[in-house]
């Protein structure tokens, strides 16, 4: 079973030759390339955001398999859903599922469900799909949509994944996807964003998953980045770093009412 794409034509090209294209546009060249353990990367139309995550994937060694983390926003389908299918078709082609992984995650952390009507519609990780495949072109990927909240859960979520990938013996690099402060202005948004920022450069899952809920800050996937933050620090991250934020208005002249992306690494 392969998963149709569900917004190629709206968030991105419809079509391989224009896909290509605006890649090539969006993706710099990068000399050095980092092995990362964990990354945040937006999920804008890539008008918006697609240079934000193209810096960001550039500068990474991006291995074989890629676990993609992300909210759901929808919120149908299980709390914690594992893409079923063999595959995922962009214009590009199809991206197979790294079977083998998804087995040990669903294994080791009882609350993951197979579940397609989760993906289904939803934009968060197939926006990261065209992305990979155009630096790394056999890439397999984990798709994990994700519609719980409390910390408890994160943090079960995050260890379990983190003895999944150690299990899985291989490099793995694990994408949470998410933007940052929806529809404020652009120095409020940065004002609110830069907090919530702080604590994930402390690798700090808790703290994050606090802010955001005692700031107000309307980062989508958050919970994704969170349970991204415990699995790193359980595979040994010691470090982060904010390699881009940007903000729509950057692209449409309004800063009155923004949405707010930010890139960073973790190693």
């Amino acid at each position: 079973m392969i998963r149709k794409p569900a917004v190629a034509g709206q968030f991105y090209p419809g079509n391989a030759v224009d896909l290509r294209n605006q890649l090539q546009q969006l993706i710099p060249e990068c000399a050095v390339k980092r092995p990362v353990i964990g990354v945040i990367s937006p999920h804008a139309g890539y008008q918006y955001s697609g240079s934000t995550a193209g810096r960001l994937l550039s500068g990474i060694d991006i291995p074989r398999t890629v676990v993609l983390i992300g909210p759901n926003h929808r919120g149908t389908g299980a709390l914690a859903a594992l893409a079923p299918e063999d595959g995922w078709q962009t214009p590009l082609g199809v991206v197979p599922l790294e079977k083998r992984l998804g087995d040990l995650i669903k294994r080791l952390i009882p609350a993951v469900q197979p579940d397609a009507a989760a993906h289904a519609f939803e934009h968060s990780l197939e926006v990261q799909v065209p992305l990979l495949q155009h630096l790394r072109p056999d890439v397999s990927i984990v798709p994990l949509c994700l519609s719980f909240g409390d910390t408890v859960g994160c943090e079960l979520l995050g260890k379990g994944l983190a003895a999944a990938i150690r299990g899985f013996g291989e490099p793995v690099l694990m994408l949470a996807s998410s933007d940052m402060t929806h529809y404020e202005s652009a120095e409020t948004a940065k004002q609110k964003d830069m907090q919530a920022l702080k604590k994930v450069l402390a690798l700090d899952a808790e703290g994050l998953l606090d802010v955001c809920r005692l700031r107000h800050i309307t980062m989508c996937g958050v919970v994704p980045a969170a349970v991204m933050l415990v699995a790193a620090r359980e595979l040994g991250a010691t470090q982060a770093e904010l390699v881009a934020y940007t903000t729509s208005g950057e692209v449409t002249g309004d800063l009155s009412e923004v949405v707010a992306y930010a890139a960073v690494s973790i190693w």
